[in-house]
């Protein structure tokens, strides 16, 4: 099933002599408990793409549908709700709240959107432990490492149960170890939980554990056709084991 589609997606900056065109007409889909990788130079238009998959940003052309819901055409107080109801975020920079322990940051999403606190730090618990940082709840993120305050992010982005997780460069701020650990655990969430997931990357070892890898060039998908029934099954078996 087509969880997420672009289709001629456009984006322009500026007038005039000024306007930048960082996307000229973007298509992609991803399906249901796939692992797409973004990969592209600086510049080719991967972090726009991905902030218009998430609704940050309207196109200024063409349509982005999750599950069928035309992001393009809703405005920003109705981009605001899907975002915090159906598309978890991960960053390069981990986002967390500094004065909040680990078990707060992940729960804030969930209280901001009127869960009862109990059932929110539940439920963050249940996320802390999915991606090894159970032991780590009640510390700020001020004593935890990278990889930690990466884990930590990441558990805060599922405690919605989204629909898809949306991830840009999530290992460019970490060392290599950090990097491959979170590679791992980002694998193993579309493996053993079903989660789809889209990541922007300019690490070809990051890349690689992803199902398929859709390449940019000058605001344009250039590669990363959809696999076969044969080749996604082979992919899967290949990057579990």
């Amino acid at each position: 099933m087509i969880v997420l589609e672009a289709r001629n997606v456009k984006k322009s900056y500026g007038t005039g002599e000024a306007r930048v065109e960082a996307l000229r007409g973007a298509d992609l889909q991803v399906r249901s408990g796939e692992f797409v990788a973004i990969m592209g130079r600086s510049g080719s238009g991967k972090s726009t793409l991905l902030c218009m998959l998430g609704g940050i940003e309207p196109p200024t052309e063409g349509q982005v549908l999750l599950e069928g819901t035309d992001l393009a055409t809703l405005n920003d107080d109705e981009r605001t709700l899907i975002r915090r109801q159906r598309i978890g975020f991960v960053f390069q920079m981990f986002n967390l709240l500094p004065i909040l322990t680990a078990v707060e940051n992940v729960s804030l999403p969930l209280e901001l959107d009127g869960v009862p606190s109990a059932e929110a730090k539940g439920r963050a618990m249940e996320m802390l432990e999915l991606v090894g940082m159970s032991a780590r709840r009640e510390h700020v993120p001020g004593a935890m490492s990278g990889g930690e305050q990466q884990r930590v992010a990441i558990a805060r982005s599922l405690v919605i149960r989204p629909t898809i997780l949306l991830a840009d460069e999530p290992t460019g701020n970490l060392d290599t170890t950090n990097g491959q650990q979170i590679t791992t655990l980002l694998r193993r969430l579309v493996d053993e939980a079903g989660q789809t997931l889209v990541m922007v990357t300019h690490d070809p070892l990051v890349a690689d554990h992803a199902d398929r890898v859709i390449r940019l060039s000058d605001g344009l998908v250039v590669d990363g056709k959809e696999p076969t029934a044969t080749e996604a099954a082979d992919n899967s078996a290949r990057k579990r084991s």
